[in-house]
């Protein structure tokens, strides 16, 4: 079936994120590269194979019969190698001492959860892996690639838990805001609403698991139908300073020049933040020890966040505790 070159591990596990995600953007984003760069990787290994994998369609990467053929051969390959390498690993880190592997979506209460971490465990060996899938972070902890994963799930957009998985919760419901451009007729307001923004063009991830699902939700459930343009939300920052778009935001986002972070009245929308481990971990630490730093370095972050620690002083509200009854 090859022609000229034989595939390579990595090029099969390109395959499967693009099956896996459904798209070449979302792939190339968990596997930590470019879009062009995947796509032309894409079309390599198709001319290595002699035919089209995928069928580019509007939703998305749809596998082709011949596509479907190749990943049915991959997928025990990669599972292979990869339990393969996770043995190796684990050898090397019984000879070489204790070892800690955690992840995450972004979040600003990560630098203060591997600050506790290192101080808690000296002699340990810890690797951090951000991904902004939630669903490939929990995937990536059932393989035993990651012994703890601390991930977002948006309302109304329930991730799936692997088999093996098991999750804590660390905050049930927290509240989204919006970043808005200072120069917005609404950028002194104390809170805005949805409805400010209906003539504006709003930016969302949709490599994101969750967050386009979860703000047509609530827009539509406004009746509003904003323009909304589709990026990354590092680009998205920029584009809000400079007054073009608007998007929703974690509550501890840190606000730049041109930029304000208001919270938004009758929080339509929320997520629930989680810790997943391994059921039945017993390593150390525990997973009581992992939530409980990371408690503490979220709720360091919100109180030093103007805006939300405005938010929690007026619900009367613990950030890692559900805010008081009106």
């Amino acid at each position: 079936m090859l022609r000229a070159v034989e595939l390579e591990v990595r090029h099969l596990r390109a395959l499967l994120a693009i099956a896996d995600t459904g798209s070449v953007h979302k792939a190339a984003r968990q596997l930590g590269m470019s879009q062009p760069s995947l796509t032309t990787q894409l079309r390599r290994i198709e001319q290595a194979v002699g035919g089209q994998l995928f069928s580019r369609e509007r939703t998305g990467s749809r596998p082709t019969t011949l596509g479907r053929s190749v990943l049915i051969r991959a997928r025990p390959l990669v599972a292979e190698m990869s339990a393969l390498v996770e043995e190796a690993r684990d050898a090397a880190g019984r000879q070489g001492g204790r070892r800690l592997r955690i992840g995450s979506n972004n979040s600003r209460a990560v630098p203060g959860w591997l600050r506790r971490l290192h101080a808690r465990l000296p002699e340990t060996d810890i690797t951090f892996q951000s991904d902004v899938s939630a669903n490939a972070l929990l995937r990536m902890v059932a393989a035993n690639q990651l012994d703890a994963a601390y991930v977002h799930e948006v309302e109304g957009a329930p991730l799936t838990y692997p088999r093996g998985v098991e999750v804590r919760e660390l905050i049930r419901r927290e509240p989204q805001f919006m970043a808005i451009p200072s120069s917005h007729p609404r950028a002194a307001a104390p809170r805005v609403r949805l409805a400010d923004f209906a003539d504006a063009q709003w930016m969302v991830d949709p490599s994101v698991d969750g967050d386009w699902d979860g703000l047509h939700r609530v827009l539509a459930a406004e009746g509003l139908a904003p323009r909304v343009v589709c990026g990354d939300y590092l680009t998205a920052a920029d584009l809000v300073t400079a007054g073009v778009v608007v998007m929703p935001c974690q509550p501890t986002a840190r606000p730049r020049a041109g930029m304000v972070i208001k919270p938004l009245d009758g929080d339509p929308l929320g997520v629930r933040l989680l810790l997943a481990c391994r059921t039945g971990n017993a390593a150390e630490p525990s997973t009581e020890a992992l939530l409980a730093d990371l408690k503490s370095a979220y709720e360091e972050i919100a109180w030093g966040s103007e805006a939300y620690r405005r938010w929690l002083r007026e619900n009367g509200s613990s950030p890692t505790r559900e805010p008081a009854a009106a």
